[in-house]
């Protein structure tokens, strides 16, 4: 688990509203912080694109909302109780809800995809229904889970639920069917020296990959929207430097992604402040 995951879950202890965009600004330096051009060292004088972006105030009040959007739709519903209460803001989505998302993709990280699905099915049994290839997922993800637990012993439970669960989807679609053949494999071959290909499906990425699919499917119906809003400007952000330097436009050679509360010695030091 990520120190971002870590901190937000303890969403009912003293955790205030600093604390949380530290959590969150950290996470995405960590995650996006190397998005520049060059790696060449920032001039002693500042380019006359960053005197135009350090004019540029976000109010605490818009930095406010997306920390809370953030943490509705990541699923954090401790946090995101405490941060709406702190910051004076509306919930985005009822408690219960946030709560059925963060327990579903628990399930997935921890291997229970049986449960996972079940929980799904309860939260809105039409997701599922009308997503066969996340369906087919799941499904995979729990074979291969099923295959994890025999280490090599008795396979019956993996073979009957192959069988029953994947071979007859499988059987209507190609991908399905090579992705199927892929896992069976793992029954061939020794754990320990599997190739790439294969041994990717017993890393914990798959789980979580797995997770961020089933939340982004359940987000949809609930919201219309996959990802959080930050998500979204930084991916914009990028998008927008990349097209500036297409077209020659006049830019500094690194453009930081304006996260570093220590690049705004001064502002105050309860602003933490997004520059775009």
């Amino acid at each position: 688990m990520s120190s971002l995951s870590a901190g937000l879950d303890l969403g009912a202890s003293d955790l205030d509203q600093i604390t949380f965009r530290e959590l969150i600004f950290a996470h995405f330096r960590e995650k996006y912080g190397t998005m520049t051009s060059s790696t060449s060292t920032a001039t002693p004088l500042k380019h006359a694109f960053e005197a135009r972006v350090a004019e540029i105030k976000s109010p605490k009040s818009d930095i406010n909302a997306l920390i809370l959007d953030y943490l509705t739709m990541e699923g954090y519903p401790k946090a995101a109780a405490k941060f709406s209460k702190e910051a004076n803001l509306q919930p985005q989505q009822e408690d219960p809800s946030i709560r059925a998302r963060q327990e579903i993709q628990n399930n997935i990280h921890t291997g229970n995809i049986e449960a996972a699905i079940s929980a799904l099915n309860e939260l809105d049994p039409e997701i599922l229904d009308k997503d066969p290839q996340l369906h087919f997922s799941l499904l995979r993800l729990q074979l291969v889970e099923l295959i994890r637990q025999s280490n090599g012993g008795d396979i019956s439970d993996v073979l009957s639920f192959a069988t029953r669960k994947l071979a007859p989807r499988a059987a209507m679609n190609s991908d399905f069917l090579q992705d199927l053949e892929k896992t069976m494999a793992l029954l061939i071959f020794p754990h320990d020296s599997l190739q790439p290909e294969l041994a990717a499906l017993l890393r914990s990425d798959l789980r979580r990959q797995t997770a961020t699919k089933v939340n982004e499917a359940v987000l949809l119906r609930q919201t219309e929207r996959r990802e959080a809003a930050i998500r979204h400007l930084v991916k914009m952000r990028a998008w927008a430097e990349s097209t500036a330097r297409s077209k020659k436009k006049d830019l500094p050679d690194r453009i930081e992604l304006g996260l570093n509360g220590e690049d705004n010695d001064d502002h105050d030091e309860n602003e933490l402040m997004i520059t775009t």
